[in-house]
């Protein structure tokens, strides 16, 4: 399965990179210290044997480094008496239309180093670096139109006002690894182009990605606006998190780590946060589903980018009468997807980038299997290093770890049931609530299940699989699946908090109030907009 380096197309190389160097106060900084190796997913056939193939290296700051990471960020903000802060809302933009430029200049390289370090096909690589740029634009424009509402003062009460958004000050960025690009970047743009200042730390896989954007921070941004930072969450996030200079924690990751990092902080009552947590996503394929329709998006749901997404459908339960049929069907779809490297056309399945995963989902089928599931697919759950073929266990019951747990990964667990409480009481007695698929077509049992799903979960999807698109929905959770909402207008309001200017009606003040604005002399109060 994995080849040899002069079987890979020459445009889809890449050099080993042993990065030494970090963005610190608009200063790209030579580290000398330790630093750790990247291993791709992707094995290499050297001699006849696989090995794996090292991509290079990343430094691995100390608390000391971080820490004047941090410090460079709320110098910047200053108390938000900064440049970056206090700068129109024009200039803001300005500056990231610039960025956006020097971005697509580095399409390539970034594309190549997603399908290298987290095995991410060609495709869904290209999508995510273009849907990042796309998502950049539309909040640009989705800025614009808020400051065009916010554009003019309002008298109420014998007061004259003019509200705007203004920034929370510090963030500290931390994205997922299976979107390091993407999902990344939907807290890190709101976070900057709203005014605060960020000190941005990598996803644990998809560092070396970022390496290429480095100049352009640099370049595009007042220094110590985007500092980024390397090395063991520990070391770092815990020194910066524990100083209580942080205003808002972006974090997409487990609960568990986020609650972690939360709770470093020595005045929780005074750090906002924004999270992305844990989902266990089902869908429910009721007994009149169109089954053609519900196992395409049931497979594409369970195991696109090999079901290691927030969104992907992680059980499934199906209508008794109709999941002999259904199996059947998936079994068919499923030994039609493709496996190989990302680069090869067509090819669905790949490696995976945790080490540790193949032998976590071995311990979820052994499980599953000694509670009386079978893996009903040929070859399920089989390891070849770092590829795992998907394993569907069936039937799963409420005593199987995969019931609970978010396997986040190539095992799909189907379970039947009979009465629809079954499944609508799994969801409400589930820890997460982000998202549900409905598979059928009788509009009165469609309706009758939208109405109390709609109160534990913040996306019902029907006849389709779980997603986070379009960029201008809402994408949020209940329970511990989430923490604030994301979208592109809603980003931009978790960033940022309504402040106002206000003045009581009469002569002195109306005067003041002119002058100010025909002289253009605050960038606050001003009813100059950006069509």
């Amino acid at each position: 399965m994995f080849p040899t380096l002069e079987q890979i197309p020459e445009k889809f190389r890449v050099e080993p990179l042993d990065q030494d160097c970090y963005l610190v106060n608009g200063e790209i900084i030579k580290w000398t210290g330790a630093r750790k190796d990247v291993f791709s997913p992707i094995q290499i056939t050297e001699n006849g044997q696989v090995k794996a193939y090292r991509l290079g290296s990343y430094p691995m700051l100390s608390a000391d480094a971080a820490l004047e990471a941090l410090d460079a960020a709320a110098t910047a903000y200053d108390l938000g008496r900064g440049e970056w802060p206090t700068m129109s809302v024009k200039n803001r933009i300005d500056h990231m239309l610039l960025f956006v430029k020097k971005m697509k200049e580095q399409r390539t390289i970034v594309v190549n180093w997603l399908m290298w370090e987290i095995g991410k096909t060609l495709a869904d690589s290209e999508k995510e670096f273009d849907r990042t740029i796309d998502y950049i634009i539309d909040t640009i424009e989705a800025l614009k139109t808020l400051d065009r509402d916010s554009s003019r003062l309002r008298k109420e009460g014998g007061i004259y006002a003019q509200i705007r958004r203004g920034p929370m000050g510090v963030v500290l960025c931390m994205g997922p690894y299976n979107y390091p690009l993407n999902e990344t970047f939907t807290t890190l743009i709101p976070a900057l182009i709203m005014g605060n200042c960020v000190v941005f730390k990598p996803a644990k896989f998809g560092v070396l990605l970022i390496h290429p954007l480095l100049e352009a921070f640099k370049e595009c941004f007042p220094k110590g606006v985007i500092n980024v930072v390397y090395g063991s969450g520990q070391e770092t996030v815990g020194a910066i998190m524990k100083t209580g200079k942080v205003d808002v924690l972006a974090f997409i990751g487990t609960s568990s780590s986020g609650n972690n990092i939360k709770k470093m902080h020595p005045h929780q009552n005074r750090l906002r946060a924004v999270l992305g947590l844990d989902a266990k996503n089902p869908a429910i394929v009721l007994e009149d589903a169109n089954l053609d329709n519900a196992v395409e998006e049931c497979i594409s749901g369970s195991l696109s980018y090999n079901g290691q997404r927030c969104t992907a459908l992680k059980i499934i339960f199906v209508h008794e009468n109709i999941a002999d049929e259904f199996n059947k069907r998936y079994m068919a779809k499923l030994s039609k997807l493709k496996a190989g490297m990302p680069w090869e056309p067509g090819v669905m399945l790949t490696p995976l980038p945790e080490t540790h995963k193949p032998q976590y989902l071995h311990e979820l089928i052994a499980d599953a299997e000694a509670k009386g599931a079978k893996v009903i697919n040929e070859k399920g759950g089989e390891v070849n290093y770092s590829f795992v073929t998907p394993a569907v266990l069936f039937p799963v019951n409420s005593t199987m770890r995969v019931y609970h747990e978010e396997q986040f990964g190539p095992v799909v667990p189907i379970l039947t049931f009979r009465n629809i409480t079954e499944p609508i009481s799994y969801v409400v007695e589930s820890n997460f609530g982000q998202q549900v698929s409905i598979f059928g077509t009788d509009d009165r049992h469609i309706a009758e299940l939208i109405d109390p799903l709609v109160n534990q979960v913040c996306r019902v999807n029907i006849n389709s699989q779980c997603q986070r698109g379009p960029d201008s929905y809402p994408f949020n959770g209940r329970k511990d699946s989430a923490e604030g909402t994301l979208s592109v207008t809603d980003a931009l309001r978790v960033f940022s908090i309504r402040t106002m200017v206000a003045s009581k009606d009469n002569e002195l003040n109306r005067k003041l109030l002119t002058e100010i604005l025909e002289k253009r002399e605050s960038n606050f109060l001003s009813t100059d907009y950006m069509l």
